[in-house]
């Protein structure tokens, strides 16, 4: 018989285990989370040496726990099977606010407490105070601003992308990019009206949306969706999915889309041509779609490559900035993406990082490839933006010959 007690985990076993452990940590999350996000505020604001009459503060405990107990149920009634758009706006808008106010009970809290005692500023319960005052004003003045800038009209952001090997005939090729626009519960017909209209000022030569136009099927998010078919480009209109197509019938956007006139670039590319020289647009499905389980649906670089010459420039649009690994594998010259909207609540763009490469902006990955990662146009769910405005992006494409 041989004795397996000391026996050694194989080369594998270690990370398995580990990753179990992640996963059943990550069950939890949604548990812990929506306590925390209203357990800290309860603390910082009503117990935390403020001894603020009784009646404040159960007033304040009692808004906070209904706060904890509705945020959840809203959610649940807004995204789930029910898919009630006033659920989905409470929730959302509860889901917001708590964040932004954990998260500035957590740094006043810490630092404006800190400097009020190492300032000998009055005594514990007048320090107290004026954190849970500040925390209060500061989240007020964020929720207002945030609003006010998750509703506007994306300001314009230009730039010039050099491509070494983009030929001088399509020197100042202009391609506009939008991206998330996340139709919703909050009807935003008007906005996307305004949106389109900008966007044909630009008067591009290509014009991008790289997915996620809706939370919810075509038909019930079509009144919002509309204006797109009023977008003009001189040369091409092109679509790719996102994930959120992946929640709500995909196959009925891409439909849509392709109803409105952009061409929906299913794992497929198409030439651009001017003064000579040739530029392959190519796009891809979200990484979501093969677990979809739609048929016929996933990311497929080589098949949308498929008869393009290797010599030419390639843009690629792809949902997610993380796609851009295979790019740059495949030697693309610029990538386009959304999917992170900047973090749209800050400081969240911390943990969007540690799933994708990059959060916004222009980036370098491997040997030649450039990508480009929108904030958005439109937001995700909580109606606000914070210190991560959204965007309509106007790129215009350089070559090295001038």
């Amino acid at each position: 018989m041989t004795d397996t007690s000391d026996t050694r985990p194989t080369e594998g076993e270690a990370p398995l285990r580990r990753q179990s452990r992640l996963q059943r940590l990550m069950r939890y999350v949604p548990l812990i989370a929506p306590v925390l996000l209203f357990a800290v505020p309860c603390w910082v604001l009503l117990h935390g040496g403020q001894n603020w009459p009784l009646p404040a503060t159960l007033l304040g405990t009692a808004l906070l726990v209904l706060g904890l107990v509705g945020m959840p149920f809203a959610m649940a009634r807004g995204h789930g099977r029910r898919q009630q758009d006033r659920a989905a706006i409470v929730g959302d808008t509860l889901l917001g606010a708590s964040w932004i106010l954990f998260t500035w009970s957590v740094l006043l809290g810490v630092l404006l407490r800190l400097v009020l005692t190492v300032a000998g500023v009055g005594e514990s319960q007048d320090r107290a105070r004026i954190v849970a005052w500040a925390v209060l004003g500061v989240t007020a003045v964020l929720l207002a601003w945030g609003y006010a800038e998750a509703r506007r009209v994306p300001r314009v952001r230009r730039l010039d992308v050099r491509l070494p090997r983009l030929g001088p005939g399509l020197d100042g090729f202009r391609v506009a990019l939008v991206t998330d626009t996340h139709y919703g519960p909050l009807d935003r017909a008007r906005w996307s009206a305004r949106v389109c209209e900008t966007v044909n000022t630009l008067e591009a030569d290509l014009v991008c949306h790289t997915g996620d136009i809706a939370d919810g099927t075509a038909e019930r998010r079509r009144a919002q969706a509309a204006p797109l078919g009023t977008v003009r480009a001189t040369r091409a209109r092109v679509y790719v999915t996102g994930n959120h197509e992946y929640y709500s019938e995909a196959q009925g956007w891409v439909d849509l889309m392709d109803e409105l006139g952009w061409q929906p670039l299913r794992n497929r590319h198409l030439l651009l041509e001017n003064g000579g020289d040739i530029l392959v647009v190519a796009g891809v499905d979200d990484v979501t779609a093969e677990s979809s389980g739609l048929a016929g649906h996933r990311a497929h670089l080589a098949g949308a490559l498929q008869g393009a010459d290797p010599d030419l420039p390639v843009l690629l649009l792809a949902h997610q900035p993380k796609f851009v690994d295979q790019a740059a594998a495949a030697g693309i010259d610029l990538q386009l993406s959304g999917h992170t909207h900047g973090g749209q609540i800050w400081p969240f763009h911390h943990l969007v990082r540690i799933d994708q490469p990059a959060v916004a902006g222009l980036s370098h990955h491997g040997a030649r490839t450039l990508l480009y990662t929108s904030r958005g146009t439109g937001f995700w769910g909580p109606p606000f933006r914070v210190f991560a405005p959204s965007e309509i992006t106007l790129l215009t494409l350089r070559s090295p010959q001038h």
